[in-house]
């Protein structure tokens, strides 16, 4: 049986489970579809959490941004973990024990104003919908390779799926797809690394493996360290990054992580405020599992990828085209040239292809002297691929391959039908039965989430075909608005005083300098070429756009506290609302307005 067929098997196995799950879960009413009637057990949330969370940015893409870059991307992992205790501590048992459905009704209730509810909502979509598109970005990356169809047809295949099952399940029908997508996936993740652990250093455990020595006895970091410096790559292992910058990036990702909608949303679904915790709690167990093994992932696929193009080491010769035309553990960069994510040529003619980093002089001049040329002839290599395409690499079975197709794909599903459920459910019953049409009858709110929803993902395949970066790239853009505009209203309703005008104000302040500061660097509206700095050479000092979201909280909370200083103290029932919000002790129904 051919890789092709195999990879239909396992994705379309997938497919018809989690579509089966949907229909057989399916919302009936706007309690399931918002909170899946709050009635999923702590360890079942805590796995579809995990599953929402661990989006195409963490399987697909964190791995492959590791790789090229090492040391300075373990902010990734910090970030990202971080931000699952903060809203363990401090966010999810006293939202859960404020009985709303969304975290738009929770601001605009605690204070006290239709308005603070609105701009909640638009901040809620801008976040979400950014990180939609690095969602579908990793869609477009997964279907693309194991349909072996263009980038752009695998987006648009991607986005009929998401719809399917997304539009008709809602919250309900979504967390028990979650937790099968969550067996898939960390199935999909672990089971290549353990192989590739074993051919590299006979420890079955990835994480080990990654400090442990290979078959010549020279420990794996240390021998990567040496080739990737030998081809003028900057030493893996070591802090090459500005300091400042990289503190800025994690604490982003942390608030960005607790003020994200979708995962806060999931903390609606349990019965019980401690119910919260322990979900919480769970999805930090279960993440763990992928996340400890990532760092590993990612400099076994290094050392495989560079070990390939110079079999002998940096020393010996390059890769001849000739081999990589016919030997079949180099069939894999033929498949992936189809996707037009990877690329190569003999620049020079000399029948090989030179790997090497060709905007250091140093290494230039060492590679003409060698007669290898003076230009890098691995042209392109998208780092998204880097994952799905590992087991290919390190020649894997081709079982095992299919595997990874439908984790892949699970991973990248699973999260954008949460976010589409968090924009979803902000139009229809924040926007629209909250604030603009309060008498809609059930059935034409849950019509109009499923409009908003269809809408939300033509956007986000429209933008994902163009998209501001890597998936994890992407995505970090989309914590930094939730860290800069979310993140600070929900901590100051729980645990301040400040007023309605100062959360108006803070969030507005956050939302608008962060976004204009990405659209600087990005592109307005994401649209190339329109941008006025890069990452570079940044605007302000040396903090990238994908850090600026601490930047943004930290004006957020200052506009926000001398807002409310200088404007009426609130009223006492809020203060009152307030101090019992912060005793988790029970929780009431959820409030549908």
């Amino acid at each position: 049986m051919d890789q092709f067929t195999i990879n239909l098997l396992f994705v379309g196995a997938s497919f018809a489970l989690y579509i089966g799950i949907a229909i057989w879960a399916r919302a009936g009413s706007t309690s399931e579809f918002y909170a899946a009637g709050r009635g999923v057990h702590p360890v079942t949330n805590g796995m579809a959490t995990a599953a929402d969370w661990m989006s195409a940015a963490s399987f697909i893409s964190m791995a492959g941004l590791i790789a090229f870059v090492g040391y300075d991307n373990s902010t990734y992992l910090m970030g990202w973990t971080g931000g699952y205790v903060l809203l363990a501590l401090l966010l999810a048992p006293y939202l859960r024990k404020f009985g709303k459905y969304t975290v738009s009704e929770f601001i605009g209730d605690r204070f006290y104003s239709p308005t603070a509810r609105m701009v909640a909502v638009i901040c809620l979509i801008v976040a979400s919908v950014t990180y939609v598109i690095g969602q579908m970005t990793g869609v477009g990356v997964a279907f693309g390779r194991f349909l072996e169809v263009s980038n752009t047809t695998g987006l648009l295949i991607g986005a009929v799926v998401v719809f399917a099952y997304a539009v008709f399940g809602g919250m309900k029908g979504v967390t028990y797809t979650q937790v099968a997508q969550y067996c898939v996936l960390i199935l999909a993740y672990t089971i290549p690394a353990i192989f590739i652990s074993l051919q590299l250093t006979g420890n079955p455990v990835p994480a080990l493996g990654l400090f442990g020595s290979t078959d010549t006895g020279e420990p794996l970091l240390m021998k990567l360290d040496q080739i990737v410096t030998e081809l003028g790559f900057k030493e893996y292992t070591a802090h090459n990054g500005d300091t400042f910058n990289m503190v800025l990036f994690t604490l982003s990702l942390m608030i960005g992580t607790a003020g994200l909608p979708h995962v806060i949303m999931r903390f609606f679904t349990v019965p019980k405020v401690a119910d919260a915790r322990w979900s919480a709690g769970w999805a930090l167990v279960f993440i763990a599992l992928l996340y400890l093994t990532a760092p590993a992932v990612g400099a076994m696929a290094r050392l495989n990828i560079t070990e390939q193009f110079w079999p002998n080491g940096a020393s010996g010769e390059p890769v001849s085209t000739e081999t990589i035309e016919t030997d079949a553990d180099y069939d894999w960069m033929a498949t992936w040239q189809k996707t037009n994510m990877l690329n190569w040529e003999d620049k020079n003619g000399d029948g090989r292809i030179a790997y090497f980093n060709d905007q250091d002089p140093e290494t230039v001049a060492t590679m003409e002297a060698a007669g290898w040329g003076s230009e890098n002839e691995l042209t392109n290599f998208n780092q998204d691929i880097l994952v799905l395409a590992n087991p290919e690499i390190a020649n894997l079975p081709g079982w095992v391959i299919g595997l990874v197709a439908a984790g892949g794909l699970a991973a990248a599903l699973s999260t954008a039908a949460g976010l589409l459920l968090a924009i979803s459910s902000a139009v229809s019953h924040d926007l629209l039965k909250g604030q603009l049409t309060p008498h809609m009858s059930e059935k034409n709110e849950l019509m109009s989430a499923r409009i908003a929803m269809a809408v939300a993902i033509a956007v986000a395949t429209y933008l994902g075909l163009n998209p501001p970066g890597f998936a994890a790239q992407t995505v970090a853009l989309a914590f930094g608005l939730a860290a800069a505009s979310i993140f600070p209203v929900l901590m100051m309703g729980i645990f301040t005083k400040v007023n309605n005008k100062g959360a108006v104000a803070g969030m507005i302040t956050g939302l608008v300098v962060t976004l204009i500061y990405i659209f600087l660097h990005k592109g307005w509206f994401f649209i190339p070429g329109t941008n006025s700095f890069d990452d570079a050479d940044p605007l302000f000092l040396t903090v990238k756009s994908t850090s600026f979201g601490a930047v943004g909280a930290m004006l957020n909370f200052a506009v926000a506290f001398t807002v409310s200083k200088l404007t009426a103290p609130i009223p006492q029932h809020i203060e009152e609302l307030v101090e019992s919000v912060r005793v988790p002790r029970g929780a009431g129904t959820a409030v549908d307005h």
